[in-house]
């Protein structure tokens, strides 16, 4: 049986930093969609695997929420059930082209995470995926970053899951009710409950509107140097890489798995932990694919979310603060790479318990778009975002298949790259998600890639530890 806690408790406000996401999903260049690729080892029944989300979305509220915005801030957003959800708008099937490759699932991950999601509606989408090789199939869970942040998420989706491939069937929980509410009802709410502060607020964003629309460049300034001045863990740590300079609205995912083992011993054979193996693998690969091109660089600056999530928090909403590092991508040596990595998150650790998001996100939050949008692109301080995912220990099902390997595509916030590690069932599965105008040599990358982390895991002295690129087929994942 699925054996987890209700998420019936969740917040009904969008706190800040989920305001801020939900803002960005209008626009493709700030979009917050993440997307989880699992691959299953086997087909799902149809009915079975739909049914798995009408009980999961019966849990977890979030599946049948969506967002309220009032018309004017007087108050903040609010998660309220649909009156018009449609269990098959969200719940999907496809059949993969061509030989069913992990190549192939994320051609169509990549696809459907550049996809803008319907904020008129909850803000999820579930496809299944089928048709890869030996009879196994793929799940692409899109999702909004407004809803939750990656450790958040896998808290919020556990009932999505079952412990064995073939449980015990449960009862069909009661339909949540649903709430009709309007923008406009809720402006109201908020003007009679809080008239003062609340109104106050809302002159505030008139008042910056109008110096926007009267002096646009000063006002950017002005917002920038606020956000800059908030504290020492979101500005440069390096000079970018002049490679990974350039933006656009293309993107690719490249992936690469490993044993968990192996790079544990890595890790330990250079006094450092699995991230710190990880990030010392992605930076041999940067170093690799910058030699490559005839531009040799010694750092340059890796963006690292840190969650901030206590254990009594609530599973949605984003609690995490950001680190950034002066990666060492010059130096040739992965142990000392490791140890130099090391070093510096130890320090920025530290100084991340202060949440730099927290003082500037309600003011970010209520500013108008054309500069939300221009601040952002203005203090983007990182080439690279690199996150770990935890996900969920030991074996996991849904609707009677088994997930073999789980792949995270974050979005692109103004970076280059995006790059997250998941560990499931001994393995570490890499996705790098990357603007194709910064990573122009494909080929080279993904060799690179491949390199980066073979030359990390040569630490073991085990000349099998190697790691499997994107081009491994579905029937190699077979456990």
């Amino acid at each position: 049986m699925n054996a987890f806690a209700d998420t019936a408790e969740l917040p009904t406000e969008l706190g800040a930093l989920d305001t801020l996401l939900h803002r960005g999903e209008g626009n493709p260049r700030t979009r917050s969609g993440m997307l989880g690729v699992q691959i299953l080892d086997t087909t799902p029944d149809w009915k079975r695997f739909r049914s798995r989300f009408d009980i999961a979305s019966r849990h977890i509220l979030r599946l049948r929420q969506k967002v309220v915005l009032p018309t004017l801030p007087t108050t903040s957003p609010r998660w309220v059930v649909d009156p018009d959800f449609n269990l098959d708008y969200h719940v999907r099937r496809l059949r993969v082209p061509g030989a069913g490759t992990l190549r192939d699932v994320l051609d169509i991950a990549e696809t459907a995470v550049q996809s803008p999601l319907d904020t008129s509606r909850p803000l999820w989408s579930a496809t299944l995926v089928e048709g890869l090789a030996n009879g196994q199939a793929a799940m692409l869970l899109h999702m909004s970053h407004a809803v939750t942040d990656g450790k958040g998420g896998v808290e919020l989706f556990t009932h999505l899951y079952d412990f064995e491939r073939d449980p015990l069937p449960t009862p069909m929980p009661p339909l949540p009710v649903p709430q009709d509410l309007t923008p406009n009802e809720l402006m109201r709410t908020g003007i009679s409950q809080l008239p003062g502060a609340i109104v106050g607020g809302a002159r505030d964003a008139a008042q910056l509107l109008g110096r926007v629309i009267r002096r646009p460049a000063g006002s950017v300034k002005g917002v920038v140097d606020y956000v800059l001045a908030t504290g020492q863990l979101m500005t440069p740590t390096a000079e970018s890489s002049p490679l990974l300079k350039h933006r656009s609205l293309a993107s690719r995912t490249e992936a690469i798995e490993m044993n968990l083992a192996d790079l544990s011993k890595a890790a330990k054979a250079a006094d450092g932990s699995v991230n710190d193996a990880y990030l010392a693998a992605l930076c041999g690969a940067l170093r690799r694919y910058h030699d490559g091109l005839g531009l040799p660089i010694d750092t340059l600056p890796m963006g690292i979310p840190v969650s901030l999530r206590a254990e009594d928090d609530a599973a949605g909403g984003n609690r995490f603060t950001a680190i950034t590092l002066a990666a060492p991508v010059g130096e040739p040596d992965p142990a000392l790479r490791i140890k130099m990595i090391r070093a510096q998150m130890t320090q920025r650790r530290e100084e991340a318990a202060l949440d730099v998001f927290a003082p500037i996100a309600p003011v970010m939050s209520r500013v108008p778009t054309p500069l939300l949008e221009a601040i952002g692109a203005a203090v983007t301080a990182a080439d690279i975002q690199a996150s770990n995912v935890p996900s969920y220990p030991g074996d996991v099902y849904i609707a009677g298949a088994k997930m073999l390997r789980q792949y995270g595509l974050g979005p692109l916030p103004g970076v280059a790259m995006m790059v997250i590690l998941v560990s499931l069932a001994g393995k570490c599965c890499v996705a790098v998600r990357y603007d194709r105008a910064s990573v122009t040599d494909e080929a080279l990358f993904a060799r690179c890639l491949q390199e980066g982390f073979d030359e990390v895991l040569e630490l073991t002295g085990d000349p099998m530890a190697l790691s499997t690129p994107t081009s491994f087929t579905a029937d190699r994942s077979a456990m």
